[in-house]
């Protein structure tokens, strides 16, 4: 198993790259593929004393600006950090691909240049999100990667992302929600209305519509929606945790006695941080693609690279795509056939 990472993608790019694939190696025993300026990621290395053994370096001159049209990766910027990692992992010289970079240009690499799996309609970002409420996780699909969407896409979805869960997660019988502005099957666009009927007459586990406030609070174990409303409810948690991060700081660090108070809860404290940093859960999954695609935070730290390795490595040993293309391949087999898609 060898794993792909784009060098020059994210804030911080390319020293905590360098320093993450380095942790990779020794804590993981990673076999790793690392694209970018050669000359660059071998100075940067040197300089900062980081060991690349273990890390076969492909030479990729460019790199794709995070503001640039996510196309211009199949045309201008093919020789990019990001492309080159791509074709290499179409090309099977890799089985899993991670990058920090643009989250537009990381879609249509697993998209066009990966391919989708035989019978998908387009791939979607899978957000594992810790529930403190229950002390597990649930994930939020599509959180980014598709605006608009079609009824079949969003069962398709539904689908993938409880693959997942019970193999990656160890989650029994996912219970697969419908994000909506009510719990009624009436309530919503036509798209939320036709959505739940086809979720209703699914293989899944399909509990009804979920409000979004229920969603954190451990409503589902698989949160369906488009891209738009999955993003924004992605970013809205991100904001509201780093909210009451501050205000228990705040609090925290109040008085005399308040300070007491947070050395006795260090602990604590420091479980409840954990429980939110980006850092720690490595990635979200680009599911969907015929191989694994890893999309890590931008401004990913080595422990978010760390981890995001250790996600590829996860989703290729518990064979998540496997487990996606055979699912599709029993409802084909029961006559449940997905609509024709006119756009491929």
């Amino acid at each position: 198993m060898r794993i792909i990472f784009d060098g020059f993608g994210g804030d911080n790019a390319p020293l905590s790259v360098i320093e993450g694939c380095a942790l990779a190696v020794k804590e993981l025993g990673a076999d790793i593929i690392l694209t970018g300026d050669e000359k660059k990621i071998a100075a940067t290395a040197e300089e900062h004393g980081i060991s690349l053994a273990g890390i076969q370096i492909v030479h990729a001159p460019d790199v794709i600006p995070m503001e640039e049209e996510p196309t211009q990766l199949l045309k201008t910027y093919q020789n990019s950090s990001m492309a080159v990692g791509f074709r290499l992992l179409a090309d099977g010289a890799g089985s899993a691909i991670v990058t920090a970079g643009s989250t537009g240009a990381a879609v249509v690499g697993a998209n066009l240049i990966v391919k989708r799996i035989r019978g998908i309609k387009r791939c979607a970002i899978g957000t594992v999100i810790p529930s403190p409420e229950t002390g597990g996780s649930y994930m939020l699909i599509d959180s980014g990667a598709n605006s608009e969407c079609r009824p079949e896409m969003l069962r398709q979805f539904g689908l993938m992302g409880s693959v997942y869960m019970e193999r990656i997660e160890g989650v029994q019988a996912p219970r697969v929600g419908l994000v909506n502005i009510g719990t009624e099957e009436s309530k919503g666009r036509d798209l939320q209305r036709e959505t739940f009927t086809l979720l209703q007459g699914s293989e899944l586990n399909f509990i009804g519509n979920v409000e979004a406030r229920e969603v954190p609070l451990g409503g589902c174990d698989v949160a369906v929606c488009d891209g738009f409303t999955g993003n924004v409810m992605l970013k809205l948690i991100e904001g509201m945790a780093k909210m009451f991060s501050h205000q228990l700081k705040g609090m925290l660090l109040h008085s005399f006695g308040t300070k007491i108070a947070a050395l006795l809860l260090k602990d604590q404290i420091s479980a409840f941080k954990k429980i939110f940093d980006s850092n720690e859960r490595g990635g979200a999954l680009m599911l969907g693609a015929r191989r694994p695609v890893i999309k890590v935070h931008g401004n990913a730290n080595a422990l978010a690279v760390k981890n995001g390795i250790a996600q590829a490595m996860s989703c290729c040993e518990n064979g998540v795509v496997e487990e996606i293309t055979r699912a599709l391949t029993e409802i084909a087999d029961a006559g449940q056939k997905p609509e024709q898609d006119t756009a491929d």
